[in-house]
Order: C-alpha cells, then sequence, then structure tokens
C-alpha cells in the first residue's frame, strides 16, 4: 500500500502541472523552521476551535432534532410494518419472554429466549383486540397541522377586521 501510494505521488509529483509547487516545496525547505513553542503560541486559535465545535454541536443537535421527529411522526414505523404487529409483551426473566403478535387475522403467542423462539398457542379469535394506531400516518399528521395552520391565520384575519 505504501509502494503504491509512493507511486501515485511520484506520477502526480511529476508532471508539468505540479512544477509549481515542486518549486514553492524547495524554496519553502531552504527556510529555517521556527521553533515549535512559537509556531504553537502563534498558529493556535482559540476562536478557530470555537467554531468547530459550535459547528459539531450544531450538526449533532440537527442530527438529533430530525431522529426525533422521525421517531415522533411515525414515519420510521411505516417501513418496517409487513402485516405484523406485536400486541403485548411480558417478560418472564431478564432473557425470556412471552409475545402476542398479530399475523393477519391470527394471534400468535410466542416464547421467546435467546437462540430460539416457541409457538405456544394460536388464536383464530383475538384473544386481545388489536389497539388503534396511536401515531397516525405522516400524512395525516402533516395535513392536520396545515388545516390547524390555515384554521388559525383565517381567524387572526376575521379578528383583525372586525
Amino acid at each position: 500500500m505504501i509502494r503504491f501510494g509512493g507511486w501515485v505521488i511520484g506520477v502526480l509529483w511529476s508532471g508539468s502541472a505540479f512544477s509549481a509547487l515542486s518549486d514553492a516545496a524547495a524554496s519553502v525547505a531552504l527556510v529555517r523552521p521556527a521553533p515549535v513553542a512559537s509556531r504553537v503560541a502563534e498558529g493556535f486559535d482559540f476562536a478557530v476551535l470555537g467554531q468547530l465545535l459550535a459547528g459539531l454541536v450544531l450538526v449533532l443537535l440537527v442530527f438529533m432534532g430530525l431522529a426525533w421527529l422521525v421517531r415522533r411522526s411515525g414515519v420510521a414505523a411505516g417501513f418496517s410494518q409487513s402485516g405484523l404487529k406485536v400486541i403485548a409483551t411480558l417478560p418472564l426473566s431478564t432473557r425470556e419472554r412471552v409475545v402476542l403478535v398479530q399475523a393477519g387475522s391470527q394471534q400468535l403467542l410466542l416464547g421467546v429466549a435467546p437462540g430460539r423462539v416457541n409457538l405456544l398457542q394460536s388464536y383464530e379469535q383475538p384473544l386481545i383486540a388489536v389497539p388503534a394506531a396511536a401515531n397516525p400516518p405522516f400524512s395525516q399528521w402533516l395535513q392536520r397541522a396545515k388545516d390547524k395552520a390555515a384554521a388559525g391565520s383565517s381567524s387572526d384575519g376575521n379578528s383583525s377586521n372586525v
């Protein structure tokens, strides 16, 4: 890998497009470098470090905000649904639990343990009624938000005319 990198640098450096860079590098090599302590004192800028940290914090906050919005709106749940839904779960110990799953019109009672899943019982008639979706699809949520904003702006417009 090092040989290949050296070869690539050698090919690029030998090109006529890089002749100006080689002349500049040669002139810099002749200049005596400053002592390390003075270079660190001159080159370190707390303002640049502050900007770097502020940018990092801003990007992380935007990422966390978007993740929260996706989780809150229920958009991510729409991608994973394939006709199966976990209705209830009951932990039996730290590693074992019983899970009631809705699969089409059937409900399945499953025993889940590390490394295996066992069917305990299958129910044709629902054992527990499937709860209504707590989070509506994102399109419905967005439409309700638009309707509220439109209603709010029309009521604000009417109150200023009265």
